[in-house]
């Protein structure tokens, strides 16, 4: 993937920049693929704002990604084309099977139209094959790791990300994530091979605040400029500190660095080392 800048016939057009989409060889989506896909606006059930900053964006359907790669084990399948995903940051690839059944995955980098990629067991190591970590040589990048067996991978699906296989040892493999964080995941689940592709996604510059509506994002307001009744940290004259221990939500929670994970989670145990690098006790 490429990115691509524009003439600065506007303000907001001067620092914009674009994907190329240069991995890009297929422009309509396979329509036995797509599924409706309706927005809530960050509501719940009663119709209340439970998520903030989101609603409106364009139209969207969703694209069914096979995550699992577990109904065609053996069987080998013909790339047909990488194909923009508006619902993520990664490319996918439509896959063609031998019987003629069709279906997408996450499309790695240098995975090209008529390449063959192959699921199960009996696959080779080789970039788009997806197979149980148990079956991978130690220090292969991976992405779409499950983890549990059989549940569909969980893990490392976005743009430019890929984990290291760093050790294989009785149930367990470890995994270096691309947070830093060293996990030790079922030996049996299963992960595909390679890097996935755009890799430049996070490169690209905005440049303009309706774009960011485009994608369904609402505006953020910062709770500094507030009166002191809509947030702890407004009021004053001037710019004004926080006025507090630290910072918080609108509601007076802590916030912007406070550890919400449970420390009693059933998983700490597999974790050997978080991505600030202390191990976990």
């Amino acid at each position: 993937m490429g990115i691509k800048s524009y003439k600065p016939y506007t303000p907001s057009r001067r620092n914009m920049t674009g994907s190329d989409f240069s991995e890009i060889t297929k422009k309509e989506p396979e329509k036995t693929l797509l599924a409706p896909l309706k927005k809530s606006a960050g509501r719940n059930n009663q119709g209340k704002i439970t998520v903030r900053h989101h609603g409106g964006g364009n139209r969207r359907k969703y694209r069914i990604i096979d995550f699992k790669r577990n109904t065609k084990d053996g069987m080998e399948a013909t790339v047909k084309g990488i194909e923009y995903d508006p619902n993520r940051t990664a490319n996918i690839a439509l896959l063609v099977y031998a019987d003629g059944s069709k279906s997408y995955i996450l499309a790695p980098a240098g995975l090209t139209d008529g390449m063959k990629v192959m699921s199960g067991p009996q696959a080779e190591v080789r970039l788009g094959n997806c197979l149980p970590l148990e079956n991978i040589p130690v220090g292969t990048q991976v992405h779409n790791i499950e983890l549990q067996p059989g549940k569909g991978g969980q893990m490392v699906r976005s743009a430019g990300t890929a984990a290291q296989l760093m050790a294989k040892e009785g149930k367990y493999a470890t995994l270096r994530l691309p947070s830093g964080e060293m996990r030790m995941v079922p030996i049996a689940c299963r992960a595909t091979v390679g890097v996935i592709g755009n890799g430049d996604q996070n490169l690209i510059n905005i440049g303009k605040a309706g774009r960011k509506r485009h994608m369904g994002i609402r505006p953020t307001v910062r709770g500094s400029v507030m009166n002191p009744n809509d947030h702890p940290h407004g009021g004053g004259e001037g710019k004004a500190p926080v006025g507090r221990p630290g910072p918080s939500t609108p509601w007076g929670k802590p916030a912007l660095g406070l550890k919400t994970r449970n420390k009693h989670k059933q998983s700490n145990k597999l974790i050997v080392r978080r991505r600030d690098g202390r191990a976990i006790k």
